[in-house]
């Protein structure tokens, strides 16, 4: 009795991976060329995070490697691969703690995780491109900028840039914490209309936002 259902959801999970795929390539797109990064950046994980909510891990996998193909092509491997590293893996653990309906905590967690290791990995990739290690550049350079303000506040203190490393290893973390958090916000808001729920936001936020008395 299940055969005939799969195969007449077949063509509308083909047709709904295949928009949202375009969708993310095109936002990206948007954010890239047209300068709106800091507007576009919220919405970016959302479609493949959708497609994998509505579908299973298995579609997004797919709808994941379509936006690669599609952005390898009109912007080339390394862009396409930035998008994957920052937004596209963590759209995949979106959706699937959506599907599962898993409590805000532990995807913030998890995407704390993955969002620092795609940092590190768009890093990487950048590193290997320009032929430099801009991970270390970009360290010795705040270290630079830290001397320079304890100079002028003459503060007699040495910046080591260990420290400098370890303290930028945390600021992305905590970049990683509320950016997650702030997508799912997003997508409860969005997908609640849309007649897609996600899991819903804990019950003190539900409270500041005056959804509870």
């Amino acid at each position: 009795m299940s055969a005939p259902r799969v195969r007449s959801e077949l063509p509308l999970a083909l047709v709904e991976t295949a928009f949202l795929a375009s969708t993310a390539s095109l936002g990206w797109l948007a954010s890239f060329y047209l300068g709106l990064t800091p507007v576009l950046r919220l919405f970016l994980p959302i479609p493949l995070a959708l497609v994998t909510r509505r579908w299973g891990h298995r579609w997004g996998w797919l709808g994941l490697g379509t936006t690669f193909l599609l952005l390898s092509i009109l912007m080339g491997p390394p862009r396409g691969l930035a998008y994957i590293l920052r937004y596209g893996f963590l759209a995949l653990l979106l959706g699937y703690h959506w599907r599962r309906g898993t409590g805000w905590g532990t995807t913030v967690v998890q995407g704390i995780g993955v969002g620092t290791v795609g940092f590190f990995g768009q890093i990487a990739v950048l590193s290997v491109l320009v032929g430099e290690n801009l991970w270390l550049l970009v360290t010795t350079q705040g270290t630079q900028a830290l001397e320079w303000v304890l100079e002028r506040l003459q503060i007699l203190a040495q910046p080591e840039v260990a420290w400098i490393q370890v303290a930028t290893v945390g600021l992305v973390m905590v970049n990683a914490a509320v950016y997650t958090f702030v997508v799912q916000l997003v997508s409860w808001a969005l997908l609640e209309r849309l007649d897609t729920p996600v899991p819903p936001p804990p019950n003190w936020l539900r409270v500041w936002l005056g959804l509870e008395e």
